[in-house]
């Protein structure tokens, strides 16, 4: 059973996730093959096995805590190459002290490691599927399938909160920014907000699912939402740069998140008011060109507003990019090259506070 209790941080209530359990001796903890006993770090792995294809071995570490709490799992690298989110779990395990813990933090730094070694973005190059648009999985699939099967079961089903962290990969430069997913359940939404702020990154966009409607939970986030789990998504990094600011602000937020949840003595930060963003729109390229940007990640534009060019691969110009909308350009592409179909600009518009939840048509 989830209960809520509130804490005062200044004037911010921040509802704090426990999980109602015993308060008897602790048993060890299990992920793959990290097997960790109370107040103790275990790394280990899940092992894929081949199938139709190859298989593959996903680092995990467990870190145990000697008090009873949530299981909280920790994610990045379904993109393999959002290089500050990995690099950001690698470093978080050294900074959850488990003696002092309460709960379990389940930390799963790279799902998708071919994309990773092999420097691809979007997809697993394995089987060509996005790793983050497969779930539940399918142990009898290709790679990404099975892999995600195997996350399904070992991860998402043994956590209470599931925070998924990305980055902008190597063609997108991008603006930090949280997911609130919103399900329209408002006790998870509740939640989901509530670790969203605790996190700290001063712009959110609200992204509202239905949870009945298989296209929309097919991420990671999406998932666990519909298998009534807390999430929410953060992502920082942009152009598949580690810069310290942003792998700091995702270690520091995934901290502030564990100290929300009462899992760690942590004193919570004052948070300005957040940028709200909601309904973004996109301008996909209509054949494969060269991209040339006139406008930086973050920018404030107007709809209508040049936000670049492409040419031809001669350079002979093709047409100007426009603001499809006004309002935050969230990402725009970070190299010439662009494929038929390649995101060229995402803007969002600028709310003063989120509308209620809408159940989106199919």
């Amino acid at each position: 059973m989830t209960i809520f209790r509130a804490s005062v941080a200044g004037a911010l209530l921040v509802p704090a996730l426990l999980l109602a359990q015993g308060v008897g001796a602790r048993s060890a903890f299990s992920v793959g093959s990290a097997t960790a006993a109370p107040g103790a770090v275990a790394y280990g792995a899940i092992t894929v096995p081949a199938g139709s294809d190859s298989g593959l071995t996903i680092a995990v570490a467990v870190i145990h805590g000697s008090r009873p709490g949530p299981v909280v799992a920790l994610v990045a690298g379904s993109h393999g190459t959002e290089y500050a989110s990995i690099v950001a779990l690698t470093r978080i395990i050294d900074r959850i002290p488990p003696r002092s813990l309460a709960g379990t933090v389940i930390v799963a730094p790279l799902l998708n490691v071919a994309s990773f070694e092999r420097m691809t973005v979007h997809v697993n190059p394995v089987d060509g599927k996005g790793m983050n648009a497969q779930y539940p999985g399918d142990a009898n699939g290709t790679q990404s399938q099975r892999a995600l099967a195997a996350v399904t079961a070992q991860v998402v089903r043994q956590a209470d909160v599931v925070i998924d962290l990305h980055g902008g990969d190597m063609d997108e430069e991008l603006r930090p920014y949280s997911y609130w997913i919103r399900t329209g359940n408002a006790r998870q939404d509740s939640a989901s907000r509530a670790l969203a702020m605790a996190f700290g990154l001063d712009h959110v966009i609200v992204r509202d699912i239905d949870v009945s409607n298989p296209a929309m939970i097919r991420s990671l986030s999406g998932y666990a939402l519909s298998q009534g789990k807390t999430s929410f998504v953060a992502e920082a990094g942009h152009a598949g740069t580690v810069e310290p600011s942003d792998v700091n602000a995702l270690i520091n937020g995934s901290l502030d998140a564990l100290g929300s949840l009462k899992m760690l003595q942590r004193p919570a930060r004052m948070r300005i008011r957040p940028v709200w963003l909601m309904n973004d729109k996109r301008v996909r390229a209509d054949s494969s060109v060269m991209f040339y940007p006139a406008v930086q990640r973050g920018a404030r534009v107007t709809a209508g507003a040049r936000v670049g060019r492409t040419t031809d691969y001669l350079g002979r110009p093709l047409a100007d990019v426009l603001a499809p909308v006004t309002g935050m350009v969230t990402f725009i592409r970070g190299v010439p090259s662009a494929p038929r179909g390649g995101t060229l600009v995402t803007v969002i518009p600028v709310l003063a506070s989120p509308p209620p939840y809408s159940r989106p048509t199919p």
